[in-house]
């Protein structure tokens, strides 16, 4: 103000004096400017590695030239209206209008084609007229439009029965402007610029080659078409059949914009009787035996035709009652007093065989498909109603038909090779209006990428000994395990599996002497009593571990169990619960089939594993000479989170993080897992804080098992690898999962600062590689840092296991954060070696081991709740926890007993 300023000024000028501050007033403390946060991206490349062999390879990506890079698409918003105002719900009903309003509207929309996503919105090169745009145009034959539940039958007395008399439905379009996207983007993407919107651009394209697919009649799964073509099936089992088809994306890499083609599979259901499908479904051999409340949720949503009409419908549910006995109104020709028509009230049944005069074989018993609205049913008897062909099937396949799926859907590369090769130029692409108007071209040969062959990690073994393992695999035929554990009090259960145990146990004991584990005789073989064989399987188990209490002096230090079934058996996971939960005895399931020496060599390396035990290690563990990872206190982390199976919205998912353990070893892992919110993609209880000085995250008690493993050392050095997630959620793993791991870190020591690198690892993509000319899968060790990598960030891929069976799908890695500095070289190496410490075989595998041990542990801990209802297991563990994610309460899993918490139980 002037007056401080010593300027003079007015005094009456000045405002009146602020009123007096009482004496007992508190000032309250300003709280300092909270500093923006930066945000984390995913680093850029620091330069590209050059150990191995090179080796000449194709891969199943076509060059793609851009020649139009100064137009623009613009983007319209899309709504749909019925004549009444009301929005369309009803999905699959807009490709048929727009192409309607293309058609019909030419002249007035200036000709542009348009690329459509079948839902909001719609883009072309150049604008439309106008920046908003009403249209209205009439569909004749809504029957024919698949997934929409108003089709009314052709049949006069159908029709009076649903009260509905038109053939034809009009429809209101408004097309509102959006946004404009300059193509020039996707020449920075190139350039490696990316942003949100070069992705945009991208996403017009791989709009464009949907919308090429839906015009072929394709059943589209995201960026994957499947044509409605026998030759395409292969059945399955269980009323599903498997379908082949193509994915078909746009990339960014460093060798310029690629169409990425890949064989694609999916599930369909079988076309044909409905009837039919549900006895496959459901394995039994008539419909009188049919589980009609499974079959209602089986049904649901699937479009059905009527024989009598061939008119198409979608299935809203299933009667109440069997046809003979469900009633329904039937409009009568005569009128009441007040002018209304009278109606009657008949079943089904009678008015398709007494009104209708149609025989109806075997559905008068059974339920009738309910084509209508919930207040508006319309029946069909089951019998006329056949499911319509490309309809997949959603439901999660059984483990028979996994194995079926798998076996027929893989192709060995040289098939491969011919088959994409084929799909290449029946797609046509160049007759594409709209990519021929972005000047895009596509080349007909898979491009030529450089990759290396990395050599494999030297291993040892017992007595000294240490091998360069060969193509991949290496085998335990006189050797010893490099560290054995000894197995002393341990006893048999046999859940009535037929084999000789006797035998069994003999082989299991030499077995193990050969390999280094001293096995004592067991304690006792304890076989079920037969009177509870056909109990549940909770109550199974617990019996079973009444009669091993009553008769064992203490807890035994290693159960066998021998369960009757050798995949998905019920008991598996009540007895892990009940041996790892509430007694803490390590435990080895198996189902013997046909024993040999192989075989028992398998179950010992897990049993040696769970034990504490180590079957083999690094040679550079031993010395211990990993670059970086010897030199200072290093924590190797696995991240997963699995989902229920799809369709369960209500089942938790399950994060796992998978922790090393005895620093320099690589080879000895620890797992913690938690339950989250349904299909929350994050972990979202690494840092869990209760209170001030209490935290009870998952971290904490990685962080505290790595201090009291490692010799009373913190970590320097954290290196994360992150399994399960898609590149639109790279920056939620870099910027919140991060956050909670560095929170973890400062909570237990606020002066602490472990430098971080985080990796994500990626299975779920559609690059493949080939040898040209060869036969043979790409060898163990191949990796791949150029050409068909990112433009700019840290990526590569690796095949380091071989590739037995189909053609070998690598493993691609992300290193979005590095704080410690690894060359490209020395970081390959590491994660090639962790291909080799993964301790129940004896071959490389596809990833590295800690994000195969996370699968494992989240797997092993869901079978825990499989048998449990919510309240029971609510309340098995810490009541009932809410998570972040919208406070979804969610059933906590029970905590492993301290002695087997620090275990490879997962192994």
């Amino acid at each position: 103000m002037d007056s401080e300023t010593g300027n003079g000024g007015a005094t009456d000028a000045l405002p009146p004096p602020p009123p007096p501050v009482p004496e007992d007033l508190v000032p309250i403390k300003a709280e300092p400017e909270a500093k923006k946060k930066v945000m984390r991206v995913p680093m850029a490349r620091r330069g590209l590695a050059s150990k191995g062999q090179k080796a000449q390879l194709l891969t199943n990506h076509f060059k793609v030239n851009v020649s139009n890079v100064d137009g623009h698409f613009f983007h319209y918003s899309v709504a749909l209206f019925y004549e009444d105002g009301r929005p369309v719900d009803a999905k699959g009903v807009g490709r048929k209008v727009i192409d309607k309003v293309h058609e019909t509207y030419k002249s007035e929309l200036d000709g542009k084609e348009f690329a459509y996503d079948g839902e909001k919105s719609l883009f072309t090169i150049g604008a439309l007229p106008r920046n908003k745009l009403e249209f209205t145009v009439v569909l004749d034959s809504m029957n024919s439009i698949r997934n929409n539940g108003n089709a009314s039958p052709d049949n006069d007395a159908d029709k009076k029965r649903m009260r509905r008399s038109y053939q034809s439905k009009t429809f209101k379009v408004e097309l509102s402007f959006a946004a404009k996207i300059p193509m020039q983007l996707i020449a920075q993407a190139l350039r490696g610029q990316e942003s949100e919107n070069s992705q945009e651009a991208l996403r017009v394209l791989d709009i464009i080659l949907r919308q090429h697919a839906a015009k072929q009649g394709c059943l589209l799964v995201r960026q994957s078409f499947f044509h409605n073509d026998v030759k395409n099936f292969a059945d399955v089992g269980g009323g599903v059949l498997g379908c082949r088809g193509f994915h078909s994306s746009f990339r960014t890499s460093q060798g310029g914009l690629s169409l990425n083609i890949d064989v694609s599979t999916t599930t369909i259901i079988q076309p044909g009787p409905v009837v039919d499908f549900l006895i496959a479904n459901q394995n039994v051999k008539d419909p009188y035996s049919v589980d009609w409340a499974k079959a209602k949720r089986t049904l649901k949503n699937l479009r059905v035709k009527n024989n009598e009409t061939s008119t198409e419908y979608k299935i809203t549910g299933l009667s109440e009652k069997p046809c003979n006995q469900q009633l329904f109104s039937l409009r009568q020709k005569t009128k009441d007093e007040n002018g209304e028509f009278e109606t009657m009230e008949v079943t089904v049944y009678d008015y398709f065989v007494n009104y209708r005069k149609l025989d109806l074989r075997y559905s008068g018993d059974l339920p009738c498909i309910n084509v209508g609205k919930p207040k508006k049913p319309i029946f069909l008897p089951i019998e006329f109603c056949t499911l319509v062909s490309s309809q997949r099937y959603t439901k999660s396949l059984n483990t028979m038909q996994r194995a079926s799926l798998v076996e027929k859907s893989r192709q060995k590369p040289q098939e491969r090779m011919r088959v994409l090769s084929a799909a290449r130029n029946r797609n046509d692409y160049g007759t594409e209006p709209l990519l021929k108007s972005c000047g895009i071209s596509i080349s007909n040969g898979f491009t030529q990428v450089e990759g290396r062959v990395l050599q494999a990690p030297r291993l040892k073994v017992g007595n000294g000994e240490g091998f360069f393992p060969r193509n991949g695999r290496w085998n335990f035929n006189n050797k010893k395990l490099v560290d054995p554990t000894k197995i002393e009090k341990w006893a048999v259960a046999n859940f009535s599996a037929r084999c000789d145990i006797r035998n069994l146990v003999r082989d299991l004991i030499k077995c193990g002497n050969l390999k280094g584990i001293k096995i004592d005789d067991p304690f006792d073989v304890f076989e079920e009593s037969p009177q509870n064989r056909r109990a549940p399987p909770v109550v199974r188990v617990e019996k079973m571990f009444d009669f091993i209490q009553s008769k064992f002096p203490d807890a035994p230090q290693f159960l066998l169990c021998l369960l009757p079934e050798r995949k998905n058996s019920d008991l598996y996971g009540p007895w892990k619960k009940k041996c790892l939960a509430e007694f803490g005895i390590v435990t080895q399931c198996i189902a013997p089939m046909r024993v040999n020496d192989q075989y028992l060599t398998n179950v010992l390396l897990k049993i040696n594993a769970k034990l504490g035990g180590l079957n083999s290690m690094l040679a550079v563990e031993h010395t211990p000479s990993i670059p970086i990872v010897s030199k200072s206190p290093t924590l190797i982390l696995g991240m997963d989170v699995s989902h229920g199976q799809p369709g369960q919205s209500d089942v938790p998912s399950i994060a796992a993080v998978v922790s090393s353990r005895h620093w320099p070893s690589i080879s000895r892992y620890r797992a913690s897992v938690r339950t989250q919110s349904p299909k929350l993609e994050m972990v979202d209880s690494l840092f869990k804080k209760v209170s001030d000085t209490e935290d009870e995250g998952i971290m904490k008690e990685v962080l505290l098992d790595f201090y009291v493993s490692s010799a009373k050392r913190k970590p320097d050095q954290i290196i994360i690898f992150r399994d399960g997630v898609s590149e639109s959620q790279f920056s939620q793993v870099l910027n919140i999962e991060l956050d909670q791991i560095i929170e973890a870190c400062k909570f237990l020591d606020d002066k602490w600062c472990p430098k971080f690198l985080l990796i994500i690892a990626q299975k779920n993509h559609h690059t493949k590689f080939f040898q040209p000319g060869s036969p043979d899968n790409v060898p163990p060790g191949t990796v791949i840092d150029n050409k068909v990598c990112h433009p700019r960030n840290n990526d590569f891929y690796m095949c380091a296991h071989a590739g037995m069976i189909g053609t070998t799908r690598p493993t691609h890695y992300h290193v979005l954060y590095d704080e410690i500095g690894f060359s490209a070289d020395d970081l390959q190496e590491l994660v090639h070696s962790l291909s080799y410490v993964y301790q129940r075989s004896t071959t490389a595998i596809s990833v590295v081991a800690p994000i195969c041990y996370a699968h494992l542990a989240a797997t092993q801990m869901s079978q825990f709740m499989k048998f449990e209802d919510r309240s029971e297991t609510s309340s098995s563990h810490g009541g009932t926890g809410v998570t972040s994610a919208g406070a979804v309460p969610v059933p906590q899993l029970p905590r492993l007993q301290e002695n087997v918490c620090n275990s490879m139980f997962f192994c």
